[in-house]
């Protein structure tokens, strides 16, 4: 009985279930192809900036260990975790995103 009031009442306004489907597209916007080139560029600087502080921190848990100054050492090792997690996550941004992507389509 619900369902028909529904139906009817939904007639009656106008309103129609309508089947919405959007997807991405490379051609909406000028500048698409520009801006996936920056992205990939800051993604190529985020790895490189991560070497960077692996290397940095690498240096700094060295000389903090050598020199028995246990804050250095632990400030060492937290630098290589988080170098380490950056780079995982500049690697796998574009997996993550369309997993996630992926996801939300399945909703």
């Amino acid at each position: 009985m619900h369902d028909l009031i529904t139906t009817a009442f939904a007639r009656s306004v106008g309103i129609v279930a309508l089947d919405i489907n959007i997807t991405p597209n490379t051609d909406g916007l000028p500048g698409i192809a520009q801006l996936r080139t920056i992205v990939g560029a800051v993604m190529t600087v985020g790895l490189i900036l991560s070497v960077l502080a692996l290397i940095i921190s690498a240096i700094v848990w060295g000389f903090g260990a050598n020199s028995s100054n246990p804050h250095l050492t632990s400030r060492g090792k937290v630098g290589v975790l988080v170098s380490c997690g950056a780079a995982v996550i500049c690697g796998a941004a574009v997996t993550l995103i369309n997993f996630f992507w992926n996801v939300g389509q399945a909703v």
